[in-house]
């Protein structure tokens, strides 16, 4: 408010026609001065209004009392904002003629009339002239004050008209004040809402609420909480990443939370000045556990229903006041549809499943979206095929070829490793030698048993000769021992040379590394494979063996044959499961029709075993349909 001098206001006065004269005894200039300087040093709302009044009646002659009424903040009424010249007096008599000038909305007189003498004592008149900011009446102020002629009522009103600049000047002020705040806490708000649009899930958003808020309301602790299925949860703690559920801090603020909503208020401990029958006893326990000084709590609302609360705790200083509980109420009501959003979000079933569907549904029903629309009708027809048309249903294994014959070369005696010729992979002849082993041994114990028999034969002659019955037929046995060691011998001899049994392919084996060393008898060095005959194994997983039977046709790829297939036909089944790879797989044994001739034992590849027509949907889902139907079975009583 601009300021003027008491000389100015003077001068301004002087202006004026009739300007009234100060009362007997004292002088104008006295009298004007005290309330120019009581105005002018005003600090308050309150005091201002004394002082305009008092600087009002001051300036105007034979004034008895005055009053000013000003619309209280609500709006609803109009309450006295001064008093003179005791504010103790009762004006009560003179709101007769502040209604008038409220209504009329314009300066008026009681008392002038004769239907009006009984309204006002004999000898004076009331003035009343309203207070307007724009075209809003915002107050009156009426003067009680002795009678006189029309101009000097006149004069009076014209008084009161100037005065009135200044009340409008505080009103003006009172609203630009108000307007300040409401924009600031607009401000706080929208940026509380944005940190909480910018997180994706409620957590998130949560502790991005409680860190703006409690740098902007100047609390020690904000704590958030929601409330799900009836049952509140706290979901955030200002700067603190993680907390105990279960703790007795959480558990007090929780209270104090349940407390507010159970009231649908705001709650706080110290009370604030308009929350009688408030019950405030959770946050007083909050305050006493903590050592917070103040603590206030504020419900969080979406359509009309609370679903959480705001939890402020400041641990020195002053109670929380009615502008941080403003701010507080109108973020919780701001910040309700988004947070409710957010937990919605959390539920699949009842919260994001349906709204995407609901999402789909307007893409599909509404004027946009076309590639939405023809990718749900290629959808709608796939479906229909698949439900009507049929296929043929085959069952993949993993195969591997092995020989129809598979032989295997051993050690005939135990002995050293001469000579190894062939390797796994290679191609022999019947007949055509594998491996040798060391035959010296054999050689040396040959020429021994050949020794002795050439000695027990001379021998058994000289008995003969000297016809010595009983010593000839103990040589002549002998002699046979001598020909069994012999030919036992000569046949380890022979068997030291491993050959080929038929044509075919060396499918394991590899000796080129082990010369010299010793092997046991009846140790597998080579195992062959015939080169004409080859049988299938296919490893059927036990989802699908029921479908599988004998004499069922198929066709095999190979890794190693690429750019064809192998047809076979299924022969026998192993009903003995094999565990791999965590599932149980059975063996098949199948035959290849027609074996090609780059075919080899060992190939490793994929065979599918024709069972017949089947629904296409069915042969698609099968494995899904009856997981289902497996876990619903186990988890039913």
């Amino acid at each position: 408010m601009s300021e003027v001098t008491s000389s100015q206001w003077d001068s301004e006065q002087a202006a004026l026609p009739g300007r009234p004269t100060a009362p007997s005894g004292t002088s104008t200039q006295d009298v004007e001065g005290n309330a120019w300087t009581a105005f002018t040093s005003a600090t308050t709302d309150e005091s201002f209004c004394a002082a305009w009044l008092a600087l009002q009646c001051a300036n105007i002659r034979d004034v008895r009392a005055g009053l000013l009424l000003l619309r209280d903040t609500a709006g609803q009424s109009y309450v006295p904002a001064a008093v003179w010249p005791d504010s103790r007096r009762d004006l009560t008599y003179l709101t007769g003629a502040a209604e008038r000038a409220l209504s009329q909305r314009r300066g008026t007189v009681v008392g002038l009339d004769a239907a009006e003498t009984g309204r006002v004592e004999p000898g004076t008149v009331h003035v009343a002239y309203p207070v307007e900011t724009g075209s809003e009446i915002m107050g009156t102020v009426v003067l009680d004050l002795r009678a006189r002629p029309e101009p000097e009522l006149q004069e009076v009103l014209r008084v009161l008209l100037w005065g009135a600049g200044w009340l409008e000047a505080l009103l003006r002020r009172r609203e630009l004040a108000r307007n300040a705040q409401v924009l600031e806490r607009a401000s706080t708000a929208l940026d509380l809402m944005q940190a909480a649009h910018e997180q994706e899930d409620l957590n998130q958003a949560a502790m991005a609420v409680v860190n703006d808020l409690v740098a902007k309301t100047g609390a020690d602790r904000v704590s958030l909480g929601i409330e799900r299925k009836g049952k509140l949860k706290l979901r955030a703690m200002c700067r603190t990443a993680w907390f105990d559920p279960k703790s007795q801090l959480v558990e007090t603020i929780e209270n104090a939370m349940e407390e507010a909503i159970d009231q649908e208020a705001s709650v706080a401990h110290p009370a604030l000045k308009n929350s009688r029958g408030k019950v405030s006893v959770a946050q007083r326990d909050l305050a006493v556990r903590t050592g917070a000084a103040a603590v206030l709590t504020v419900p969080i609302v979406s359509k009309g229903a609370t679903i959480g609360a705001l939890t402020l705790e400041r641990n020195q200083g002053p109670a929380f006041d009615e502008a941080s509980v403003m701010l507080c109420e109108v973020l919780g009501e701001l910040l309700g549809p988004t947070l409710q959003a957010k937990l919605e979000g959390e539920r699949w079933f009842s919260g994001r499943m349906v709204r995407k569907l609901g999402e789909w549904r307007d893409k599909l029903i509404g004027p946009r979206a076309p590639t939405a629309k023809v990718g749900a009708a290629l959808i709608l027809l796939l479906t229909l095929f698949l439900a009507f048309a049929d296929g043929d249903f085959r069952v993949s294994a993993r195969t591997v070829v092995e020989g129809a014959v598979q032989r295997a070369a051993v050690a005939p005696f135990e002995g050293y490793i001469a000579e190894a010729l062939v390797r796994a992979g290679d191609t022999v002849r019947q007949g055509a030698t594998l491996a040798t082993l060391d035959d010296r041994d054999l050689k040396l114990e040959q020429v021994k048993w050949e020794t002795e028999k050439e000695q027990a034969a001379r021998k058994y002659r000289e008995a003969l000769a000297k016809h010595d019955r009983a010593g000839s037929r103990v040589l002549a046995a002998q002699v046979s021992q001598a020909d069994a060691q012999l030919a036992l011998t000569e046949e380890k001899l022979v068997r030291t040379r491993l050959v080929a049994p038929f044509d075919g392919v060396v499918v394991s084996g590899d000796l080129s590394q082990m010369l010299g060393t010793p092997v046991e008898k009846g140790k597998v060095l080579f195992e062959l494979a015939p080169l004409d005959k080859y049988r299938v194994i296919l490893k059927v997983d036990e989802r699908d063996i029921a479908y599988v039977a004998p004499g069922q046709r198929g066709e095999l790829a190979l890794t190693g044959i690429t750019g064809a297939t192998l047809p076979f036909v299924v022969k026998t089944m192993t009903l003995v499961a094999t565990a791999q790879e965590g599932r149980n797989f059975f063996r098949v044994e199948a035959q290849i029709d027609d074996a090609s001739a780059r075919l080899r034992p060992g190939m490793e590849g994929v065979g599918k075993v024709s069972i017949g027509e089947r629904r296409l949907i069915w042969i698609w889902t099968r494995n899904f349909v009856n997981w289902v139907r497996i876990s619903l079975w186990s988890w039913l009583p």
